[in-house]
């Protein structure tokens, strides 16, 4: 249970993704060394001095050639963000059936051939912190690199590695307590990738490797000779091979733009049901036949100029018949194609000019099971900290909130004659480069029966936007619930880019705070998958605001879930408990539960007991109880974790 005074998770701090990728090159060249400096000291030891030295220096490159990035006085924090990541993505384990990523091979370049390189041996200190960093996790190796050589305090290393995708910050900065070599170590030459001696590698070893590669090459040349033969070089017309997939018969209309099926403009008014099925094929492009087959041909062989990227859980394989033709036009600078195939969204985009050499994107998105709330839009662009979406044909206005600023009205959005908005802020970015979460644009759809609220969170399908119990969400109305969520919308990047469907927040609880210090909501925030796995569950504690720093200050996390019941239609209960510090200076626990508990208890550093679903309890800076409570059914619960 986290004191509440400690920072809670950050929303748009600089060091967030979405702060930029626009002037990285602005990072001084001088910075180099150090940034390849944190990446060799957070590659795992295990990989080996040459190849981590290689790949520090992969990393690095890889980092400031990533795209431009925020302002310069923030450009060496946003690169060493990208360093972190990437140098933390190297350490991932490669699972069988999970994609894996381009950090966890080893690099393409630099490469040297016939020699071997690795930093200047120092002491027996630097050994014995060499051989400390190789039993600890990669997490706990950053924590201590940001700790000892950026001189970072702990609150802003939980913030990064929260940034990087660390999933328990804190249990890092506990696990790099447990180093205790002086932090003036890490600035030796024992760990400086860009001091280097050299040895020759193992002439005889090399000689062998070359053996290999030259038989392989035989065998490829052979295995290609019998493909191009007659029949495919399977047995001639009378195998029992079908041709290859590109060559199949389905698969050959399903890359016939003349195949695409094409939904009518007003099917929608008629048709028994409301989502992606009955979306009329919209755009000033949709008799363009190259640019519908180049974009067919990318989505079922995308080459190595197409960047591509799917919502967990999403297929990204070929079509499997001609798909729905939902839109082709010109969004902004690019041209922007999206089908929908019954079980995804897919969008591809390149340049106007379809110049090769800019490459193009294709992105996937899984939407089985969409209502007509869930089909209300989709993303048409993404570009610099704004958001172009195509609307739903059923949706009649659109407008813009600002989830921080909960009592000032929505404004009107416009749309072109194909439901295309004008470009819209991103969530939780500012002009200025989108640091500390001051606005929350979030888009308003009205379809003539309610207004629903939506936003982005990284994917091409914008997230709906609920409020009360959850057997009975419903859309966010009225004022109380407007200022619920204007302390909830900065930790929603918690879940961003999760393939999330919908988030629904709950004030489960009142309580009185210990010494008339007012009164504090207790809410749980679900936000739900597509897939149905990889929900997420947030319980936040929201003090009086003039005690927690205003209207739009985010909640303190009291405790997180994933993939848990609790807080849903399965298991509709929630238990929760944080370290609060009064005013006076006097610590206490405070826990809350559902309407299920009939009572609830403390153990371990604090130990207490209360009737009913309110527990407060004077405790100490630290104490780190355990909370359990007696359900009215007579069965025990523990707390969400």
């Amino acid at each position: 249970m986290p004191p509440l005074r400690a920072v809670p998770p950050s929303a748009g701090r600089p060091y967030a993704e979405q702060a930029g990728g626009e002037r990285a090159e602005a990072v001084p060249a001088e910075h180099y060394a150090r940034l390849a400096r944190i990446a060799y000291l957070v590659l795992a030891p295990s990989l080996g001095r040459n190849r981590r030295v290689v790949s520090a220096h992969w990393l690095t490159q890889r980092a400031l050639a990533a795209g431009q990035g925020p302002e310069p006085g923030q450009a060496y924090a946003y690169v060493r963000l990208r360093v972190l990541r990437l140098a933390l993505e190297a350490g991932l384990p490669l699972l069988r059936f999970a994609r894996p990523r381009r950090a966890q091979f080893p690099p393409l370049v630099p490469q040297v051939w016939g020699l071997r390189l690795f930093p200047h041996s120092c002491g027996a200190d630097e050994l014995a912190l060499e051989q400390a960093l190789a039993e600890v996790s990669a997490p706990c190796r950053a924590a201590h690199v940001l700790r000892g050589l950026e001189g970072l305090d702990d609150a802003e290393v939980c913030r990064v590695l929260d940034a990087v995708g660390v999933g328990d910050p804190r249990a890092s900065l506990l696990e790099a307590d447990g180093l205790t070599a002086p932090h003036a170590l890490l600035s030796s030459p024992e760990f400086d990738p860009c001091s280097l001696q050299v040895r020759p590698a193992d002439p005889a070893r090399r000689r062998r490797r070359g053996r290999t590669l030259l038989a392989g090459a035989g065998a490829l040349l052979v295995c290609g000779t019998l493909l191009l033969m007659p029949g495919d070089g399977l047995g001639g017309p009378s195998a029992a091979s079908a041709p290859l997939y590109a060559r199949h018969r389905t698969a050959q209309q399903a890359l016939d733009p003349s195949a695409l099926h094409r939904v009518p403009d007003g099917l929608w008014r008629t048709s028994a049901r409301r989502d992606f099925s009955v979306w009329p094929t919209r755009g000033d492009r949709t008799g363009d036949t190259g640019l519908l087959r180049r974009a067919l041909a990318a989505w079922a062989r995308p080459g190595p100029a197409v960047a591509s990227s799917a919502t967990p859980g999403t297929p990204d394989g070929p079509p499997m018949g001609p798909p729905q033709l939902l839109y082709a036009g010109e969004v902004g600078p690019a041209s922007v194609v999206l089908f929908h195939d019954g079980l995804r969204v897919v969008r591809y985009a390149e340049p106007r000019n379809a110049d090769p050499s800019r490459g193009a994107a294709l992105d996937f998105a899984r939407v089985d099971g969409a209502d007509a709330v869930a089909t209300g839009a989709l993303v048409a662009q993404r570009r610099d900290g704004r958001i172009r979406y195509l609307t739903a044909p059923w949706v009649r206005e659109v407008g813009v909130r600002d989830l921080l600023a909960p009592r000032g009205p929505a404004r009107p959005l416009s749309r072109d004659r194909h439901g295309v908005t004008d470009p819209l802020t991103g969530p939780g970015t500012e002009s200025e480069g989108g640091a500390d979460c001051r606005s929350w644009q979030a888009l308003e759809l009205r379809d003539g029966s309610a207004a629903r609220l939506m936003t982005d969170l990284g994917e091409l399908t914008p997230v709906r936007l609920t409020s009360g119990a959850p057997s009975a969400p419903h859309d966010v109305s009225g004022r109380a619930e407007r200022e619920s969520w204007a302390r909830t919308a900065c930790l929603l990047p918690a879940v961003r880019s999760n393939g999330v469907r919908s988030v629904n927040s709950w004030p489960y609880a009142k309580q009185r705070l210990p010494e008339g210090a007012g009164e504090a909501l207790w809410f749980c925030t679900r936000a739900d998958t597509w897939r149905g796995t990889g929900s997420r569950v947030l319980a936040q504690f929201q003090a009086p605001p003039e005690l927690s720093g205003g209207a739009r200050a985010p909640g303190a996390v009291a405790a997180r879930s994933e993939d848990s019941p609790d807080c849903g239609v399965r298991r509709p209960r929630v238990l929760a408990g944080v370290l609060w510090k009064s005013d006076g200076g006097r610590w206490y626990v405070l826990a809350a539960g559902s309407r299920q508990f009939a009572s609830l208890t403390a153990s371990g550093g604090v130990r207490g007991r209360a009737d009913g679903r309110l527990l407060t309890l004077p405790a100490a800076e630290g104490d780190r109880p355990r909370l359990a409570g007696l359900l009215t059914d007579g069965s025990r619960a523990g707390s969400l974790h």
